[in-house]
C-alpha cells in the first residue's frame, strides 16, 4: 500500500550550504596544522591554532546537522 507523504529531503539548503563551510573549516585546520615547521608540529600552527580551527569545523558540522529548517 502507497502512502500520501511527500519525498522530501531530510535538510534543507541552507543545512547543506552550512556543512560544506564545516568540511572546509575543518579541512583549513588540518592544512594550517602541515604549515609548522618546528620538530614533529610541536610549535604554535600544530598544537593551537590548528586544532582549534578543526574543533570549530566540527563544531559547525553538529550545528548543520541538529539545526531544523526554518519552513517546518
Amino acid at each position: 500500500m502507497m502512502s500520501n507523504t511527500k519525498n522530501e529531503l531530510p535538510f534543507s539548503t541552507s543545512n547543506y550550504t552550512t556543512m560544506l563551510i564545516g568540511i572546509a573549516v575543518i579541512l583549513a585546520g588540518f592544512l594550517i596544522m602541515t604549515f609548522d615547521s618546528t620538530e614533529f608540529g610541536f610549535g604554535f600552527l600544530g598544537l593551537t591554532l590548528g586544532p582549534l580551527v578543526t574543533i570549530t569545523g566540527f563544531i559547525i558540522e553538529f550545528w548543520a546537522i541538529l539545526r531544523k529548517p526554518r519552513n517546518s
